[in-house]
C-alpha cells in the first residue's frame, strides 16, 4: 500500500502536526515550572539559562548521532520516533518523581540534557516521515509542522496555568503524558514510510556553505534568527512580570510563544506568491523591530504592551521554516541533509551562548537595555539575505525541503 497515493496518507499530515505538538512539549517543561523549582530547589535565578541551554546542548548532541549513524534512515522512522517519544517522556518525568530532597541543579541539568537529546528523534524525524509522504507541496506542510513545534515548545505555560494551584510535579508528569501520546500517535496512525540506504553525515558540506553566495546567505540569515529566538522564549516570563503574575502569566506566556504558530502557517502560505526570502525577510524585520521597540513597549499602556509581544511573537517564529526550506533549496542536492543538519547545530549553538549571555546580564540590567541587543540577530540576518531577495529568488523547490531539520 503507497502511503502517497492511498487515500488515508491525507491524513498523515494532521497526525504529524499533533504528533510534533504532543511531543515537542518536552521542550521547554522546566521553564514553565521555573518560579516553583527555584524555591524548592534553592536554585538560583540564572538557573533557567543554564537548564534551557541543557536542552539546546543535548538536541545538537542528539542530531549530530543520528546524523552521524544515519538512524532515521536505517530504521523505521516511527519506531525512531515513538522510541524517542518515550525515552523524552520519561527523561522529563524523572525530574517529578526523583526522591524528595534528592534533586538538585546537577541532576536536573543532566536530565534535561538527556530530554534534548531524545528531540533530535521526535523533531527532526517527524520532518522526514513527512517528507516521505508529501515529496510535493512540503513547503506548506514545512509551515504546519514548524508551527507544531512553536505550539508545542508554549503548551507547558499553559499546563501550569490551567494547574495553577498543583505542584510543579504534575505539570512534569502531564508534559510527559502529552509526549506519550505523540509518540502513539505516530507509531499507530502514520504509514510505514520506504527507508533510504543512510549515507550518514558528510563532513564536506561545510564547504558547500563557503562556495555558494546564496546557500551562505541562507545560513547567516539563519544564525541570526536563532540568536533571537530560543533567548525571546527564554526570557519571555521575565517580561510578562513587569505586568502579570501567577496563573495570567502562564497563560500569557503560551499565548505569545504560540502565536509563532500563526507566523509559520500564515508565512508557509505566502511562499507561493512572494517568495520564502521575502517572507523570511519580512518577519525577521518585523521581529529586529520589536527589539528595538522593547524600551518604549514596556513603559507603554497595558493594550500596547500586548500589541507588542503579539507581533513579536508571531514573527520570532513565523521565519524559521523558510530558513529551512531557502538552506535546502540552495544547498547541493546530494548534501541536503548534511548541510541541514550541520547548520542547524551550529544555529543550536548560537542560542545557548546567546541564551547564557542575556540570562546572565538580565541579573544585573534592566530588560529594557537589554532586549534592543537582541535585534543584533536580525539585523544580521537581514544584511545576510540580500543576495536572495532579487526577483524569484526565493522560490522554493520541493524535493530539497523534504530533509529539512533532518
Amino acid at each position: 500500500m503507497s502511503v502517497l497515493s492511498d487515500p488515508p496518507s491525507r491524513r498523515v499530515l494532521p497526525l504529524l502536526v499533533a504528533a510534533q505538538f504532543c511531543g515537542t512539549s518536552l521542550w521547554f517543561a522546566v521553564n514553565a515550572v521555573m518560579g516553583d523549582l527555584q524555591r524548592d530547589l534553592a536554585l538560583a535565578p540564572g538557573a533557567v539559562g543554564s537548564l534551557t541551554s541543557a536542552v539546546q546542548l543535548g538536541f545538537i548532541a542528539g542530531t549530530l548521532v543520528f546524523a552521524l549513524l544515519a538512524v532515521a534512515d536505517r530504521h523505521a522512522p516511527r519506531a525512531v520516533f515513538l522510541l524517542c517519544a518515550v525515552l523524552g517522556a520519561a527523561c522529563n518525568a524523572a525530574a517529578a518523581l526523583w526522591p524528595a530532597g534528592a534533586l538538585d541543579l546537577p541532576t536536573l541539568w543532566a536530565l534535561r540534557a538527556a530530554t534534548g537529546f531524545f528531540l533530535a528523534g521526535i523533531y527532526p524525524v517527524g520532518m522526514k516521515i513527512a517528507a516521505a509522504c508529501y515529496p510535493q507541496g512540503l513547503g506548506r506542510a514545512l509551515g504546519w509542522l514548524v508551527g507544531a513545534l512553536v505550539l508545542g515548545t508554549a503548551s507547558p505555560h499553559a499546563l501550569r496555568a490551567l494547574g495553577a494551584d498543583l505542584p510543579w510535579q504534575p505539570v512534569m508528569l502531564a508534559v510527559s503524558a502529552l509526549a506519550l501520546a505523540g509518540g502513539a500517535m505516530v507509531w499507530f496512525g502514520v504509514p510505514t514510510t520506504p527507508r533510504s540506504a543512510g549515507a550518514g553525515l558528510q563532513w564536506r558540506a561545510f564547504a558547500a556553505i563557503g562556495r555558494d553566495a546564496r546557500l551562505r546567505a541562507s545560513v547567516l540569515g539563519y544564525f541570526g534568527h536563532m540568536w533571537e529566538l530560543y533567548t525571546l522564549w527564554v526570557l519571555l516570563p521575565a517580561i510578562l512580570a513587569t505586568r502579570l503574575a501567577g496563573a495570567p502569566l502562564s497563560f500569557a506566556a503560551f499565548a505569545v510563544i504560540g502565536a509563532g504558530a500563526l507566523g509559520c502557517v500564515g508565512g508557509g502560505a505566502l511562499v507561493a506568491r512572494l517568495g520564502g526570502a521575502r517572507v523570511a525577510a519580512a518577519q525577521l524585520g518585523t521581529s529586529g523591530v520589536c527589539c528595538v521597540l522593547a524600551p518604549l513597549a514596556l513603559a507603554a499602556p497595558d493594550a500596547l504592551f500586548a500589541l507588542w509581544l503579539a507581533v513579536w511573537g508571531i514573527s520570532v517564529a513565523g521565519d524559521s521554516p523558510q530558513f529551512s526550506a531557502l538552506t535546502a533549496t540552495n544547498a547541493p542536492r546530494e548534501a541536503v541533509g548534511s548541510v541541514l543538519t550541520l547548520v542547524n547545530c551550529i544555529g543550536f549553538a548560537i542560542s545557548i551562548v546567546s541564551i547564557q549571555l542575556f540570562v546572565a546580564l538580565a541579573q544585573r540590567h534592566d530588560l529594557a537595555l537589554l532586549l534592543p541587543a537582541l535585534g543584533l540577530g536580525p539585523l544580521l540576518g537581514l544584511w545576510a539575505l540580500r543576495p536572495l531577495l532579487g526577483g524569484g529568488a526565493a522560490v522554493q523547490r520541493a524535493s530539497p525541503v523534504a530533509s529539512s531539520r533532518r
